[in-house]
């Protein structure tokens, strides 16, 4: 299995209810995506968070469906979605679980 994080930084515009529109909208993905085994996805609440206020999971079963999430549709319509409300900066990380 491969874990996907993703930390997504906006500016000082982008309301909590656009953060929360984000987290729905992105946990939504999973009945759109195959050989996902499980999507997360909450409004950063740490103390120490650097600025990054949105943390986005998803484990795959395997490499190829890793693959496969960049370039779907309803990926980047999310994608798309939070460059629109602000997007910053992201930092992205995948681990073998």
């Amino acid at each position: 299995m491969i874990d996907r994080i993703i930390l997504v930084k906006f500016g000082d515009q982008t309301t909590r209810a656009q953060l929360q529109e984000i987290v729905e909208r992105f946990q939504a993905l999973k009945q759109h995506l195959s050989g996902v085994i499980e999507v997360n996805a909450g409004i950063n609440f740490s103390d120490n968070n650097k600025g990054y206020q949105l943390v986005l999971r998803v484990r795959f079963e395997d490499n190829a469906a890793l693959e496969a999430y960049g370039p779907n549709p309803h990926h980047q319509a999310v994608a798309a979605l939070i460059r629109e409300y602000g997007r910053e900066d992201s930092i992205a990380a995948n681990i073998e679980v």
